[in-house]
């Protein structure tokens, strides 16, 4: 398959095209910087474009059969997964092609007795205050998504702890943070690439998030 994996040279986005190229897709890396773009893997099925994904028009975005949205942003900048979920929605509206895939936070998810979002936990933190507006602004943009019934969408989310790392065997889950039979809570990008590139070879979530965890 034709995929454009936004924000390639993040955390998420570099295990997704290293993944992808593993399962010979052709892939297109955009990113900011040219210079992390260059440090990507050399392979004949990648394109590496340094652009700005707000620039994207529906003409380049149709080519793709899937389109990955793993962008970060410093936390002073965190609307924009909100408005970027939002300008790729607005302009693919009553297609089935390309799906997008969000590669959203684990604040969304449920968790505790009376099953409370992991945001609020997040919030009482001290040491959270430099970055809680990241997995807030997430939030808001799954609950954006969740609205959206007329575009091939799919998100995923991943444990408490999302951290570089190999692929290890998953669990998976829907709406509640997950943790392993040891009690921890915690996904490696690898694991997020293998199981973002199994759900796009093989489909089993439409308009819908789920999640992942390190087994």
């Amino acid at each position: 398959m034709k995929l454009l994996i936004i924000g390639a040279t993040g955390m998420a986005g570099s295990a997704l095209t290293t993944t992808a190229l593993a399962h010979n897709h052709e892939v297109t890396a955009l990113g900011r910087s040219a210079e992390k773009l260059a440090k990507l893997p050399t392979n004949p099925n990648l394109t590496t474009r340094a652009e700005d994904a707000f620039a994207l028009t529906k003409a380049e975005l149709v080519k793709f059969d899937v389109i990955i949205d793993a962008m970060a942003t410093p936390p002073a900048q965190a609307y924009l997964h909100v408005d970027l979920a939002t300008k790729l929605v607005a302009t693919l509206r009553n297609t089935t092609s390309p799906r997008l895939v969000f590669i959203l936070g684990a604040g969304s998810l449920k968790t505790g007795d009376d099953d409370h979002l992991f945001v609020h936990d997040i919030e009482k933190s001290p040491e959270a205050a430099g970055f809680v507006a990241i997995p807030q602004n997430q939030l808001s943009e799954l609950q954006f998504l969740q609205t959206v019934t007329n575009v091939n969408w799919v998100g995923v989310s991943p444990a408490a702890d999302f951290h570089a790392g190999d692929a290890t065997p998953a669990i998976l889950g829907t709406d509640h943070l997950l943790a392993n039979a040891a009690g921890v809570s915690v996904t490696t990008s690898g694991t997020m690439a293998a199981t973002v590139l199994a759900e796009i070879e093989t489909p089993k979530h439409h308009q819908e998030r789920f999640t992942v965890a390190n087994q």
